[in-house]
């Protein structure tokens, strides 16, 4: 899954989703935990894949991205969460919509994609899990209209009920 806008709140600025480039900015969403260990004690691995550019534009330091992920993995049942910091004209393998952080991960966890689930909140998290052959659920916001998804949700806990239906984990 995504990390921003998903589990934490993204920062809407003019429209656009932007990630958290403070501590003070941080902040999970209420239902993310609870999600979480719902998908985690259905048997599922759940991995962050986020692209966190501001390292690489210098508006966002490596301490506060650490804390931010330190946050999460104490706060949340996550097994790992991978960051991608480059910006596009990097041109890295792991910047989303290109699949580098799914495919590293996958074969880290031995994680088949074709029976995977990628929850994400922009059309790179959904053009990365397509090119992966993961079920693209998108949780809906006023920054993403129009993203092309398999399913939309409100938020992360619906994305988690929507996948234990489908898994007949219920």
């Amino acid at each position: 899954m995504d990390r921003d806008g998903v589990i934490n709140k993204a920062i809407v600025r003019n429209g656009k989703a932007f990630s958290p480039r403070t501590r003070n900015e941080f902040v999970i969403k209420y239902n993310s935990v609870q999600a979480i260990k719902t998908i985690k004690t259905a048997g599922f691995k759940v991995i962050v894949v986020t692209n966190q550019p501001d390292i690489a534009r210098g508006k966002l330091s490596f301490s506060d991205l650490e804390w931010m992920t330190k946050r999460i993995m104490t706060e949340t049942a996550v097994d790992e969460v991978v960051v991608c910091p480059h910006d596009d004209h990097d041109n890295c393998d792991c910047r989303k919509p290109k699949p580098g952080m799914l495919l590293k991960s996958s074969n880290k966890w031995k994680i088949d994609l074709s029976r995977s689930y990628l929850i994400g909140d922009g059309w790179r998290d959904m053009a990365a899990g397509k090119v992966t052959g993961c079920t693209c659920i998108l949780v809906d916001d006023v920054y993403n209209k129009g993203v092309e998804c398999n399913f939309l949700v409100s938020n992360l806990q619906d994305a988690a009920e929507l996948i234990l239906n489908r898994e007949g984990r219920r």
